[in-house]
């Protein structure tokens, strides 16, 4: 057995690294390529945008944002459901955003605006609104481990893409979540459900960053009786903040080349034992991993493409000092030097209950001093940069949340609430195929109910996939050999194609 020295700290389901690694390395549950059913044949979408998009930036706002005051505002609306903030007009002639969007509204003739999207859960359903998931409960919520989690989008494509090529063996890595593991960062519950590849095995998890920075600024309070304030990266952060890869996923410059040395050596133990753990069903794919581990560890293109100190101040300055800022940042670095799918979450920080966008308490202080001045800044310079860049065409860009929130403004709580509300929202695409200047869908006088072209989280998946080259009706395997469609019951909709 290949022997390891260190720590015994333990991961999240109770084993310890070294014994993760004694089982076969990174990711060595996964189901293998070589062994794995394949899918049936899928039709191929007879769409002329089938594969235009070849990687994505996948922007979500955990908490859910509200549909008045960004994408939806109801300007002709009584006070208690317009609310304080008022609409301003965009590039988009008759077209209105939320007053705190006003560079986005700049950029709203490059966008895919959706304002229609229903679904029944008003829950933080993270993997609900980013997998075939197609039932949701309370509890799974915590579980992220549940068997009956279906794999996230990011995890999806990756499987497609690596099950088409044969092998996961590119040199940048093609799938990334950005700035930790989601719901890490806070005091009050462990993880939640969403961002994790499932029965596909976490060979195809995101490989995860951890972001390296103090937060500059205490941001205004989640609850009234939150017994603690934070500092929080989202608000400000340090102009030195960086971001390198999660364990094995960095190299830092403090690591040697001896200590280097002695990781590779490492690798030669598991040549050694590969006989031995092919024996195991937990190991299948020994040479893919250990190339994946080395690659993760020795290429100077990941460091680069996370090093976000390389860039202009000017181009940072333009993104937003805040950590959702500089996220976005090395999202479109990732994706410029090869990486395919990455994914920039605005998590909840400090504390999980309210946090993020879930403004049960505190809506207008928050929107007006926190999220709105951290997401415009950010979201309208990535879109600009690919496009100047030359690589909005081909990259899909995707901002949505797992709901939206009330009509009716709760004035009881100081600084008012919008509280939960999934049967309309809104969520942005652009690039990759999406419609330019488009707004999709309606809803009625006070953004509550969808009355025109109603469209699913599913649906945004599957049009998603499609435009990334994979067709809706692929299917995978889960554990017990049962076939399920990429896209569960996500349809591709014409509306959202340019």
């Amino acid at each position: 057995m290949i022997q390891l020295l260190g720590n015994r700290k333990r991961l999240c389901d109770g084993m310890t690294r070294r014994d993760l690694l004694q089982v076969g390395g990174i990711g060595m549950w996964g189901l293998s390529l070589a062994t794995a059913p394949q899918s049936r044949a899928a039709a191929v979408p007879s769409i002329a945008q089938f594969g235009k998009a070849k990687r994505c930036i996948l922007l979500y706002l955990f908490g859910a944002a509200p549909q008045h005051e960004t994408f939806d505002p109801k300007p002709d609306a009584p006070a208690e459901i317009q609310g304080e903030m008022k609409a301003i007009a965009t590039s988009l002639p008759g077209v209105q955003f939320g007053e705190g969007l006003p560079r986005t509204a700049t950029i709203a003739d490059r966008l895919a605006i959706v304002r229609s999207m229903t679904h029944p859960y008003p829950l933080h359903g993270v993997a609900y609104a980013l997998s075939g998931l197609p039932v949701y409960t309370t509890d799974l919520e915590t579980r992220p481990h549940d068997a009956q989690h279906w794999p996230y989008i990011g995890s999806m494509a990756d499987y497609c893409w690596t099950r088409r090529a044969g092998r996961k063996s590119d040199d940048v890595l093609q799938h990334v979540g950005l700035p930790w593991v989601l719901n890490s960062q806070v005091d009050d519950l462990g993880l939640i459900a969403g961002p994790y590849a499932t029965f596909l095995g976490p060979r195809f998890d995101p490989v995860w960053t951890q972001f390296h920075g103090d937060g500059q600024r205490l941001a205004p309070k989640c609850r009234h009786e939150q017994p603690k304030e934070y500092k929080d990266p989202y608000a400000a952060c340090a102009r030195d903040s960086r971001f390198e890869f999660r364990g094995s996923g960095a190299r830092s410059e403090e690591l040697s080349d001896a200590r280097f040395g002695l990781r590779r050596g490492l690798l030669r133990q598991f040549d050694a034992a590969q006989r031995e753990m092919e024996r195991s069903l937990a190991v299948r794919n020994l040479d893919a991993q250990k190339e994946l581990a080395t690659n993760i560890l020795s290429s100077p293109s990941l460091r680069e493409a996370l090093d976000i100190q390389r860039e202009e101040a000017a181009l940072r300055e333009r993104y937003g000092y805040t950590l959702f800022g500089q996220s976005c940042l090395a999202a479109r670095r990732l994706i410029e030097a090869g990486s395919r799918f990455v994914t920039v979450f605005w998590d909840a920080y400090g504390t999980y209950f309210s946090g993020g966008w879930d403004t049960h308490q505190n809506h207008y202080p928050r929107l007006r001093e926190y999220l709105l001045p951290g997401f415009d800044p950010a979201f309208s310079t990535l879109i600009l940069d690919l496009e100047q860049r030359g690589l909005l065409d081909d990259t899909l860009v995707i901002c949505t949340t797992e709901h939206g929130r009330t009509p009716q403004i709760d004035s009881k709580p100081a600084g008012a609430a919008r509280h939960h509300w999934s049967r309309a929202y809104s969520t942005v695409l652009a690039g990759g195929g999406a419609a330019r200047g488009a707004v999709i869908g309606r809803t009625d006088r006070q953004a509550g109910d969808v009355v025109d072209c109603p469209i699913s989280p599913k649906d945004i998946q599957a049009t998603a996939l499609a435009l990334l080259g994979i067709s809706p009706d692929e299917e995978v395997y889960d554990r017990q050999k049962r076939p399920h469609r990429v896209a569960g019951d996500g349809q591709l909709r014409l509306e959202l194609l340019g």
